[in-house]
């Protein structure tokens, strides 16, 4: 999903870089040969080794794809490209490439069935979150495949935008969702729209069923019988898709922090941030010492929303990076907005709000204006793929006033003014007017059905994908098993070493996954500044 950085913490949502477990990573490496067995394709080579074609697809071995940092975890990944069309209905038309990167398992003898990883975003490269799936030891007995979706950084073509990147940081001194700031926001994305087409690329192209295709063919090409799947934010929506429509050759799935494609869209992200805050609210009134500290808190955050809408405060804050002070506005909108994320470092968030009610901003502006100018949030986000989703596959399938809705209902005491910008999802309806892109068939809301063991994993503080995702897609999903961690924030294997385990279990065992070490988990102790 869309989704802002989390402050102070590693990056989150579409670009987490998780370190937990990073130490048992290393003692297992310790204890294996050190060119350890791997799995085969249908050739008897290791996967990745031997080119291969599918359709109109085909695979070559070769150097690995390129990230904006070195990946060490890439180091003796078995690397190459996919080249698939970029429209299928046009077989004879434009090429694009896609990278892939295959990290070996760490066992002797791994299993023959690899697990793919789909990214977040969308828009985010999966490429780049390898450390996330070898900190938490998801190669342990398979091959992890990661290929970078369609437009993402390692892909050709790129459809980054930096210019969007740079106005939304310099956006963090401008009242958050004023007309004039929509005016600009929307300026910033038609010109990276004229400037994408303007290369030639054909933007309706880039959606969810040509990704979905595109992993069809990688599987195909690379001669895979058999395969898992793991998705995170956005990839569980692609993920969903891709069950529904390629389902020969799946073995199992795995989503963490789900986004159902039937409920994509601005009415979803209110729902989930209520139940992210209120999941957070709840655990600091049920800790005695955050209880005294900060009694009713739900009702602090209401009233400062409402307070700063009315009248926003501007301070200016010290960033790292950042040469000189930085001008940061907090309306009632880059309140939720930041709330969003900072369910990511939630011991802070009473502090923060309770400094913030007492004229004390600077904490949560300067985790507001930390992840939007980090040079990393610049040119590594494919809002090209992004925008092919959002205005195809949401925003035709939900009305403005259904939009305004889930606000109202959800946030009934909030201003209009904020109930009018879903939370991630700001300004997305104007955005689509000027990327203009056909809408997908309505199918592409349909539920995924069927009896592919899945896991459905959420956390108990996620206010971008809410937990209830999880029993939703359940369901119509025979072989589902549904976990909540309780006191995690989105995507629960970037944070947590009991949804890392989970996981690991459900890829061994996907019809029994091991569930033990939820019942010794512990909520948060909150900071109370004293």
């Amino acid at each position: 999903m869309a989704s802002p950085q989390a402050p102070s913490r590693r990056r989150t949502a579409r670009r987490i870089h998780a370190t937990a477990a990073g130490a048992a990573a290393g003692l297992l490496v310790t204890g294996l040969l050190a060119a350890p067995a791997q799995a085969r394709d249908d050739t008897g080579g290791p996967i990745g080794t031997t080119a291969g074609e599918a359709d109109d697809a085909r695979y070559e071995p070769g150097p690995c794809p390129k990230t904006p940092e070195p990946i060490p975890e890439l180091k003796g990944a078995r690397c190459g490209t996919l080249t698939v069309p970029e429209n299928r209905a046009k077989p004879n038309g434009r090429k694009i490439e896609l990278g892939v990167a295959i990290v070996p398992a760490l066992a002797a003898k791994p299993k023959p069935d690899p697990i793919v990883w789909l990214a977040g975003g969308p828009g985010d490269d999966a490429v780049g979150e390898a450390k996330m799936a070898v900190d938490g030891l998801l190669n342990r007995d398979r091959d992890v495949i990661f290929m970078s979706q369609r437009g993402t950084y390692s892909a050709t073509p790129r459809l980054t935008c930096p210019n969007i990147d740079k106005f939304n940081a310099r956006a963090v001194g401008l009242v958050y969702d004023a007309p004039s700031t929509e005016r600009l926001h929307v300026e910033a994305t038609k010109a990276c729209h004229d400037r994408l087409a303007a290369r030639g690329n054909d933007l309706s192209a880039y959606n969810d069923t040509e990704s979905a295709a595109d992993y069809a063919d990688l599987r195909a090409a690379l001669g895979v019988k058999q395969w898992n799947l793991f998705g995170i934010s956005y990839g569980t929506d692609l993920a969903l898709i891709y069950m529904r429509q390629h389902p020969e050759g799946l073995r199992s799935v795995g989503i963490d922090g789900i986004l159902p494609p039937s409920r994509a869209g601005s009415a979803a992200t209110w729902s989930s941030a209520r139940q992210g805050f209120d999941g957070l609210f709840k655990a600091c009134a049920d800790q005695p010492a955050c209880n005294r500290r900060y009694p009713n808190l739900p009702a602090t955050f209401d009233r400062l929303v409402r307070q700063l809408e009315a009248k926003p405060v501007t301070t200016t804050v010290t960033v790292p990076g950042q040469a000189k002070p930085v001008k940061v506005v907090l309306d009632g909108g880059a309140l939720v907005n930041w709330m969003t994320s900072a369910t990511h470092v939630a011991p802070q968030v009473p502090l923060a709000l309770d400094e913030l009610a007492h004229g004390k901003p600077q904490r949560i502006a300067q985790q507001w204006a930390g992840g939007k100018l980090s040079p990393q949030s610049v040119g590594r986000v494919a809002h090209g793929l992004a925008y092919g989703v959002f205005c195809s596959e949401w925003t035709p399938y939900e009305s403005k006033e259904e939009a305004l809705r889930g606000g109202q209902e959800t946030f009934p005491s909030f201003p209009h003014s904020v109930q009018a910008q879903a939370p991630q999802l700001t300004f997305l309806r104007p955005d689509c007017d000027v990327w203009n892109v056909p809408a997908a068939p309505r199918s592409i809301r349909d539920v995924t059905r069927g009896d592919i063991p899945t896991l459905a994993i959420s956390g108990g503080f996620d206010s971008q994908t809410g937990a209830d995702n999880g029993p939703y897609v359940a369901r119509t999903l025979s072989k589902a098993k549904v976990v909540t961690v309780p006191y995690e924030p989105h995507v629960v294997f970037a944070t947590s070493k009991c949804a890392q385990k989970i996981t690991v279990s459900f890829f061994d065992t996907p019809t029994a996954p091991d569930t033990a070490c939820l019942k010794n988990l512990k909520p948060p102790r909150f900071e109370t500044g004293r």
